[in-house]
């Protein structure tokens, strides 16, 4: 009985190993697996998206049946670098900016 007391009052007294410290490395290591994660999963496609529609917009012609960001359809009558002039029904033109094209309008819809 005496060694259960004193096997006890020796682990008490025992100071605990010291805990270390993370280092910095370990401490930003979370982070970066954050940031990586959201470069893959969000950045990286909305970079490939806004690059394929700036290529459509730059190879825009008369002619081009498209669809606005606004709903609105119609063909392409005229074009400059900034503006686009809509032919949306007989004699109804609608200049707009070249930018709120959202994409080519088809029978079967936009593509």
């Amino acid at each position: 009985m005496l060694g259960l007391f004193l096997s006890t009052a020796l682990a008490q007294g025992a100071p605990a190993a010291a805990a270390s410290k993370p280092t910095m490395a370990e401490t930003l290591f979370p982070f970066a697996i954050i940031l990586i994660f959201f470069y893959l999963f969000l950045g990286r496609p909305q970079q490939k998206k806004l690059k394929e529609q700036q290529s459509f917009l730059s190879s825009l012609k008369r002619g081009d049946q498209v669809i606005t960001s606004s709903g609105i359809h119609g063909e392409i009558t005229g074009i400059t670098e900034k503006f686009v002039t809509l032919q949306v029904a007989d004699n109804v033109r609608l200049k707009i900016l070249r930018s709120h094209i959202l994409g080519s309008a088809t029978k079967e819809g936009i593509s």
